[in-house]
């Protein structure tokens, strides 16, 4: 019964990640343009995220443990 119950959640579930094309709610609008740029950014424009904001990720695995180096900010609190 709950294996069968938990499938039910999990197959509803997949169908909740469909994609529509971003659309401002009816009465609003996107923001205005930034000073200086000649158009207003798209939707899609403003949720691009710039390379500091999502840094790539760093994969690389210890082979071995390691001495940490001295940290000189690692203080004890006061």
């Amino acid at each position: 019964m709950r294996i069968a119950l938990a499938l039910g959640v999990a197959l509803a579930l997949t169908g909740c990640g469909a994609k529509a094309p971003l659309t401002p709610l009816a009465g609003t609008t996107l923001p205005t343009a930034p000073y200086g740029a000649p158009d207003k950014p798209t939707a899609e424009e403003l949720l691009r995220r710039e390379a500091l904001a999502a840094p790539e990720r760093s994969v690389e695995l210890r082979r071995r443990s390691e001495e940490r180096q001295d940290d000189p900010f690692d203080l004890p609190p006061e």
